[in-house]
Order: C-alpha cells, then structure tokens, then sequence
C-alpha cells in the first residue's frame, strides 16, 4: 500500500506523519521549529527512519509561499518575520532526500482542502476555512478546487470596521495594524487583556468584541464568495461559546440577506486537530492524482 509523508510545518512546531491514501493516519512525531537546517534535517532523519518508501509527501506550512510553479523560488517560504526563514526552500531537500515528489501549500488551504474532501464540507460545493490562532488565515475550496491569484489569499489582513468598546487599540499586525489579524489573533487579544481568550472570566467584553470582528469577516466574505460551509479552526476557536457569540453577531451583522443559517453553515472543523495533518495528504495526493 503506498505510503504518504505529511508535513505540518508550524512556526512553533513541525508535526510529522506517514497515512495511507485512505486517511489512516500510522505515525505521527513533533519536533520543534529551530532552524531550518536543523528543523529539515530532523524531519528527514524522521521519516528515513521510519523505513519504508514514500509515494509522495505534502506539505502544509506558515507563509507566505511561493505557489507559482514556474516561479525560480517555488516551494519557498517568502517574506515572513520569523527570524531565520525568509527565502527558506521547503520542497528540495525533502525531495532530494527522501526521492519522492513533494508537494506544498499554505497550512490553512491545506486544511480546507481536507476539510473539504473528508470534514465538514463533504456533500457542499464550497468551502472556507479560517484559522484564528498565532495569526489568521483563510482557505477557500471551490469544486473541489482551491482559490489561488497572484499568490494564496491572505484574508486575514482584510481591514475592518472598530468595535465601538475597542478604538483605542492600534493592532498588533506590523504591515497593517488594525486588520482582522492585527485585532483577533492570539497575540492581539494577549496585547490588549494580558491573557488568551479562553483564559479570561466569563462575560468578558473581550469575547464579544473578538466574536463581533469574526462575525465582520465572515459577513465580508460571504459577500465575496458566499461560501456554502464557513469552518473556523485555530486554537482562539476553542474558546468555549466563542462559536455561538460568532453565528449570533454574524446573523445581526448580514441583516438577513445571505443565503443559509448560521447554525448550519458556521461550524467547528470536523476533522478536529486532524485538519493539519490530513490537510498534508490533501496535497500529496494532488501530486499523484
């Protein structure tokens, strides 16, 4: 049976993994995000050690990327901030080494790809997939297909309207300040209370105002795409009741006029913590399909 490397390359943490085409999942192991060399070398020490020949691996990883396959740069990791990464190629050595295709896309397209073909959008044309976590990402499949431009959508830097109880806040996103990840992220709402979402007292103000820019976002979105399944994933989602403040303030904020109820079509990942790496297969299988 063939064998598929995943690779959930985080900015904390790589999680890696070895599934069958059929979504088993057979062994999994997390190293720490150091350097690349180090980080890499790791990884693929891993999976030689593991002992049997790779079909393909994917892999879902932080950006940006450069998606263009006719780029000189493909496979690589752009103009982030974390320190060491920029420029970073995360395709060739695991090719080369491991004597496989390798195949790559942002961790949160990875995600709705899967989502999309296993989880919560099996049966629906279209699907979105945000994660609200370290910072906020967006993924839209579309027949099966993902959304791709110029480059992968980076919808958590839209700009937003300021909840009236949150205008002295500048953000905390150093290209834009006071887009949606400047303002709901993890390290935003830490900046402005001291403490993760989950962690502050019940009937907090700071849970309605994260669920309100939620809600802006996803009314912002159906607009543009209107999306048959919203999924919102990331650990700031895990926050207990944000997912009904969100449907309640999305509901008052589309005034009626897109299609769907809240209830049914914002939702939890149906993967859970398997959207990452079976997100990974996702793409392997793409490159052998």
């Amino acid at each position: 049976m063939a064998a598929y490397g995943l690779i959930e390359a985080g900015g904390t943490k790589f999680v890696l993994g070895i599934a069958d085409a059929d979504c088993t999942i057979r062994a999994t192991h997390r190293i720490p995000t150091t350097t690349p060399d180090e980080t890499i070398g790791t990884a693929v020490d891993w999976f030689k050690a593991q002992g049997e020949p790779l079909t393909a691996i994917g892999i879902g990883s932080f950006g940006p990327l450069q998606l263009d396959r006719s780029a000189s740069n493909w496979g690589h990791i752009t103009r982030t901030p974390k320190p060491h990464w920029a420029n970073t190629d995360l395709v060739t050595p695991f090719a080369e080494r491991l004597s496989c295709p390798v195949a790559i896309e942002t961790d949160v397209n990875a995600a709705a790809l899967a989502e999309a073909k296993w989880g919560a959008g099996v049966n629906c044309n279209s699907l979105l997939y945000l994660t609200i976590g370290t910072g906020i990402g967006g993924g839209f499949v579309s027949g099966g297909r993902l959304l791709h431009g110029l480059s992968h959508p980076e919808m958590g830097h839209v700009r937003m309207p300021r909840h009236p109880d949150d205008t002295e806040f500048k953000g905390s996103c150093p290209f834009h300040g006071d887009c949606l990840e400047g303002l709901a992220s993890g390290p935003a709402i830490i900046a402005r209370w001291g403490r993760s979402l989950s962690e502050l007292e019940a009937g907090h103000p700071g849970q309605a105002i994260i669920a309100w820019y939620l809600a802006q976002a996803i009314v912002t979105f159906q607009a543009v795409m209107e999306p048959e399944r919203i999924v919102l994933g990331g650990g700031v989602t895990g926050t207990k009741g944000l997912l009904d403040l969100v449907r309640t303030e999305a509901k008052a904020a589309s005034a009626g006029y897109f299609a769907g109820d809240p209830e049914k079509v914002i939702v939890a990942p149906g993967l859970g913590e398997r959207s990452g790496l079976l997100g990974a297969l996702a793409v392997a299988l793409s490159s052998t399909s």
